[in-house]
């Protein structure tokens, strides 16, 4: 919006040179974003805010510019009582007709006759100019002067156009044309306003007139419009219609109800003295008045917001500047009765916002926000940090996927389970339920990687998952995901590693044995899942997803594993409490057992047969290898294990190690039948 120097002065005593108003414009909230001289005046263009259409007009900013510098604020024609006196006008005959009051909150129609129409005074078009208004008549000319001025749309009539007896504020009927001043026939929407007399649509209600009814040099007579329209109607209106106007940016904002009267006194008034004419009527139709908003101000509360002393007195002086009434209620703290223009002031921290702006940002001393130290740790998040420390530490990439899904998606998957949680009023189907699981969401983030021509892809998410048992239910859960075949260089050349359930059982085995858990069990159940238990407790899966399952998620020749565990279960089998063990001062010796087992045995009871028979001197056993294939026999598997025997007494010898790793050998063929490759 533009505005200029002089036409300000006309409502304020500005003691500012040009450049410094625009600077203390800007830090009061009203950037200034060009400031141009010209014709000997000065031209501020100010980039308006959405929430503060009281800044539309040049009142409006004289009124900012009192309040930021102390000036005092100029009312030269705002007194209705000491003009209604002058214009001898009188209730008129014409029906004003509002269909709807929430479109048209009020409507006023002051008829002007004998006027003459022709070019304005010099004053009047130059300021129009200057604003980036082209001058058209003395009539038309006034009513953009006075919207300028004042911030609220008015409209003139040629009153021996219109269709005498009445005025109708309606929605356009379906087919109705009109031709705008623009010299275009519009088709109007439905959902458009319009002013129209008793045959035919004469206006788009806020946004242009109709060609058949505007001001010409022949018009003797004008009905001249100010209104109040609701914002929602025009801004539709104006979008149906396809051409904005000053008029629509103005209604769109909102206008001040007080302002109504006083713009359509103020234009009646030039036109009287620069076009002649006699007012002959006023008619007017409203609804009820809007309240007044009266917000509870707490001056010591505000102080401490701003980190600044506020005194009463400042607060009151800042306050009143800015057109607010105070009402004291005690030493702190008054009532604020917001002016009817300040309709986004809803409430103390809006005053605050304005008492800050008014005393200067740049008064208000910097300060360190304090910050109360932590008096005890949340265990739970901690954990949660610490687990996904760990995750991205083996390679891991935490993702993020949405907590609404759909139930086509989750039985299509082969994922549906426990009753979900349902949306009462989804926004679509995509969005029905609250996820049951995080599987889901990993696989599609699997999909998506794929097709984006990754490799190997191996995901996690912590979050929350929902379930409707005996009552909805809310639970903290693991999800790990992962596909591909992951490459890597060592000394004999290239690797690759075809990724499988094994890859997720010793992600999660890692974080076990970090959190210090022990007696946790991985049962198959089958060829495409396994159950996770801790001290007999189920606490999660692993699967494999069958071939329909990754038909619906859009995978084609690779496999997908998913996994996930429920950390609430978790948390309450770790062990935190972590004792430091030296590094051995010994080496120890390494020794390998290769052989083939049938599926039938558990390698679990393996493992925990040799730990037992193997002490004091086996320190660690481990798989370091597992092989099916053309020389395993169907039903067996070839595994090897590692042996590592050590003492921290002392540096063992052969003889000593051998005769302990022959008799492991002799338990194992003797208690799972192996054979030994």
């Amino acid at each position: 919006m533009k505005v200029t120097y002089n036409w300000l002065k006309d409502f304020v005593e500005i003691k500012l040179e040009p450049k410094a108003l625009a600077d203390k414009l800007t830090m009061a909230g009203l950037e200034v974003v060009s400031l141009e001289e010209k014709a000997g005046d000065f031209i501020f263009e100010i980039e308006i805010t959405s929430n503060r259409p009281d800044w539309l007009s040049i009142f409006g900013v004289a009124r900012e510019i009192a309040a930021a510098t102390g000036a005092k604020l100029k009312n030269p024609y705002f007194s209705l009582a000491a003009r209604k006196t002058t214009t001898g006008a009188t209730k008129s005959n014409l029906k004003v007709e509002i269909e709807d009051k929430k479109d048209c909150f009020l409507y006023t129609a002051r008829i002007i006759k004998n006027i003459k129409v022709g070019a304005s005074p010099e004053w009047i078009s130059k300021r129009l100019e200057s604003v980036g208004c082209r001058s058209v008549n003395n009539v038309v000319d006034i009513t953009n002067y006075v919207l300028f001025e004042l911030g609220e749309p008015l409209h003139a009539f040629d009153l021996d156009k219109l269709n005498p007896g009445k005025i109708t504020v309606r929605r356009a009927l379906a087919g109705e044309k009109i031709l705008t001043i623009d010299g275009i026939e519009n088709s109007l929407s439905v959902n458009s306003l319009v002013i129209a007399d008793q045959n035919k649509a004469v206006a788009v209600a806020g946004v242009m007139g109709g060609k058949d009814s505007e001001v010409s040099l022949g018009t003797k007579n004008i009905l001249l419009e100010a209104a109040i329209f609701d914002p929602v109607i025009i801004r539709r209106s104006r979008q149906a219609f396809g051409r904005a106007s000053e008029s629509s940016y103005r209604f769109e904002r909102g206008i001040d109800p007080d302002v109504v009267s006083r713009a359509s006194l103020r234009a009646a008034q030039l036109l009287r003295e620069y076009c002649g004419g006699q007012e002959i009527s006023l008619t007017v139709s409203s609804s009820n008045k809007l309240k007044t908003t009266q917000v509870e101000f707490d001056v010591a509360y505000a102080s401490k917001v701003l980190g600044i002393n506020l005194t009463t007195a400042k607060t009151k002086q800042i306050l009143t500047g800015l057109g607010f009434k105070i009402k004291q209620k005690s030493k702190n703290i008054f009532n604020v009765i917001v002016p009817s223009w300040r309709q986004d002031v809803k409430q103390q921290v809006d005053l605050i916002e304005e008492i800050a702006r008014i005393f200067g940002y740049a008064q208000i001393p910097n300060t360190v926000p304090s910050v109360k130290p932590k008096m005890a740790s949340d265990a739970k998040r901690d954990l949660v940090l610490e687990i996904k420390n760990m995750l991205t530490g083996l390679g891991v990439t935490e993702a993020i996927t949405y907590s609404l899904i759909d139930r086509h998606g989750l039985t299509a998957a082969g994922l549906a389970g426990a009753k979900p949680v349902e949306i009462m009023n989804p926004l679509s189907q995509d969005q029905e339920i609250l996820r049951p699981t995080l599987m889901l969401g990993l696989g599609r983030a699997i999909s998506f990687n794929l097709n984006q021509k990754q490799e190997h892809v191996l995901l996690f998410e912590i979050a929350d998952i929902f379930k409707a048992e005996t009552r909805p239910e809310e639970k903290l859960a693991l999800g790990i995901a992962l596909s591909g075949v992951k490459s890597f260089f060592t000394g004999q050349g290239k690797i690759k590693d075809e990724s499988g359930l094994l890859n997720l059982k010793g992600i999660l085995e890692t974080i076990f044995e970090r959190l210090g858990i022990t007696g946790y069990e991985f049962k198959s159940q089958g060829d495409f899942q396994v159950e996770i238990y801790i001290q007999q407790e189920k606490i999660g899966s692993l699967l494999k997803l069958e071939p329909q399952a990754l038909n619906s998620l859009a995978i084609k020749n690779r496999d997908v594993f998913l996994g996930e565990i429920i950390l609430d279960k978790l948390f309450s089998f770790a062990q935190l409490n972590k004792k430091f063990h030296p590094l051995p001062k010994y080496p120890g010796i390494t020794r390998d057992i290769s052989f083939v087992l049938k599926d039938d045995f558990s390698v679990k009871e393996i493992l925990a047969l040799l730990k037992e028979q193997g002490r004091p001197l086996l320190s660690e056993v481990k798989v370091t290898d597992y092989y099916k294939g053309k020389q395993i026999p169907p039903g067996y598997r070839g595994l090897t294990l590692s042996c590592l025997y050590a003492s921290g007494e002392r540096t063992l010898t052969e003889k000593e190690i051998q005769p302990i790793h022959d008799s492991l050998c002799a338990l194992l063929n003797r208690e799972f039948q192996i054979k030994l490759r």
